[in-house]
């Protein structure tokens, strides 16, 4: 293929992934912050489930990095009314968190008095 339509394929394939983007958006299935996409399916499921659904769709479950990452797990939990499972666990001391890989968590947005390590935090 030429550049050129090298150029045309890029585009009609932009063009395609921004309608499909925007269905999903519309259902409240997507939303972006930073260059990042969230996604949900909408239904409830464990953590374990939740995890491999994440890796199945190519991705990995929700580690807010900053505020406006957050903020996108947020709009899901606010629209959901629900929860939502964090890419982050209890480590071997009680009260501390990392991330599922056994990293530092670099940002935390605790509500007052957590984490407590008993599911509200």
């Amino acid at each position: 293929l030429s550049a050129s339509e090298y150029g045309d394929v890029i585009h009609q394939l932009e063009h395609r992934i921004s309608r499909l983007e925007g269905v999903l958006r519309l259902n409240k299935m997507i939303t972006e912050s930073g260059g990042k996409i969230f996604a949900t399916n909408g239904k409830s499921a464990d953590f374990n489930a939740t995890v491999e659904k994440c890796k199945e769709a190519g991705g990995s479950i929700a580690t807010p990095r900053n505020p406006g990452e957050n903020d996108a797990i947020l709009y899901f939990v606010k629209y959901f009314n629900t929860y939502a499972y964090l890419g982050i666990k209890q480590s071997l001391i009680p009260g501390m968190f990392q991330q599922l890989n056994g990293a530092q968590l670099g940002y935390t947005n605790w509500y007052s008095n957590e984490p407590s390590g008993k599911g509200e935090e």
